[in-house]
């Protein structure tokens, strides 16, 4: 059903394919950049990836970002780039980095003193300058550089904060297959399923729209074809690209339509469990899909063509269309824990009984059930969590 109104934002220029990453210096001239500060991954550091940009960059690099960023370093970080006059950000990693550099970004752009005063807001400021920024991804799941979210812990509360605004999308997003060839097998397939999911909520949330579906339904299909591929040959390009415009697609989608129950589950349990959050949405997707098929069943039916491809859809009767796809996800994620241990329940990722009250208290508090398709309170993402054990 066409929305009465509906909007979707995404400014960012994609750069796609093999050695797109030489065009970094070329992007930087043109947004006149002539002093980026560079935030990169001590992995991407070690193999190399700054060589291969090229160029004569005069640039202020930094590698030692934790696993989980903070308030209270990109405080830190923000005040050597001013000190250090550099005039742009070039962020190159995993979730950590690419927060922590939106999140820099936006300190740099904007008259706040600390981050935490830019929660709760849009904190639009007329006429204000944005400076250069350009990502470049180095796993296909969370699609950062095409959503306008930022996840950074808060010190005090030890809570991970969702600041959301289009103020953090780049100007330029890389695409390179070279970025991700030496990803470790778990995690090239924890972030095809946190893709895929980001694709599959996109579809069927409260604020979902054509645009938005045209891009979710393409990333389904992509990850339909490429995911068990990607990890069963992972020095394979054509892949590995796929799974990366896979997860930049998915990332579109859910920006503007956002996601839902799923996801505020894994929210929580990554809260009180420290489950890493793309294992976490993979185990709960098919759970959180059978528990509301009776409101978006259809819609699952219909990804069902674009997730098995259109040979198998036309053998299923309309009504079967929904779970059999719920069982195509499933089995993906059997074998991918059959291939590289990737966990397919709660239980396997080391979750016990005893946590899941702690886990429904955190997943009641989480914004994401807003525009879920239908609503969930406490006992049914007990039940919901109960079927993941």
């Amino acid at each position: 059903m066409l929305p009465e109104y509906f909007e979707f934002y995404n400014p960012v220029k994609i750069l796609c394919g093999h050695h797109a990453l030489e065009n970094i210096p070329y992007e930087l001239m043109r947004l006149g950049a002539t002093k980026p500060f560079v935030l990169i991954s001590r992995t991407m550091m070690d193999q190399g990836v700054l060589e291969m940009i090229g160029g004569r960059l005069k640039a202020l690099v930094r590698t030692d970002v934790p696993k989980d960023s903070s308030f209270a370093l990109v405080d830190e970080i923000t005040t050597r780039v001013r000190q250090e006059g550099c005039d742009s950000i070039l962020a190159i990693g995993g979730g950590s980095v690419l927060d922590t550099a939106k999140a820099v970004r936006v300190m740099l752009s904007g008259e706040n003193k600390n981050l935490r005063q830019m929660l709760g807001s849009e904190w639009v400021i007329p006429g204000r300058k944005e400076i250069p920024f350009i990502m470049v991804p180095t796993t296909s799941g969370t699609g950062s550089e095409c959503t306008g979210v930022a996840v950074v812990q808060d010190d005090r509360t030890k809570i991970k904060q969702e600041i959301v605004s289009d103020r953090f999308l780049p100007d330029v997003a890389i695409l390179d297959p070279r970025c991700t060839e030496k990803l470790p097998p778990r995690l090239t397939a924890s972030s095809g399923m946190d893709a895929l999911t980001h694709a599959v909520e996109a579809c069927t949330g409260l604020q979902k729209n054509p645009l938005s579906d045209a891009y979710a339904s393409s990333a389904v299909r992509m990850i339909g074809q490429h995911l068990i591929a990607a990890v069963r040959e992972p020095k394979n390009e054509e892949h590995r690209m796929m799974m990366a415009c896979a997860s930049t697609m998915a990332g579109m989608a859910f920006s503007n339509s956002m996601v839902g129950l799923c996801h505020a589950i894994a929210h929580a349990l990554g809260a009180a469990c420290q489950l890493p959050h793309a294992e976490a949405v993979g185990i709960m997707l098919p759970h959180v899909m059978r528990w509301q098929m009776d409101v978006v069943g259809h819609d699952y039916g219909r990804l069902l063509c674009d997730f098995c491809g259109p040979e198998y859809y036309a053998q299923i009767p309309d009504r079967q269309r929904g779970k059999k796809l719920i069982e195509a996800i499933e089995d993906t994620l059997i074998h991918l824990h059959q291939k590289c241990e990737i966990p397919s329940n709660l239980r396997e990722a080391g979750v016990t009984r005893k946590d899941l009250r702690a886990v429904v208290q955190a997943a009641m508090d989480d914004g994401a059930l807003l525009t879920n398709p239908k609503p969930a309170g406490k006992e049914d993402v007990l039940y919901i969590l109960e079927r993941a054990l």
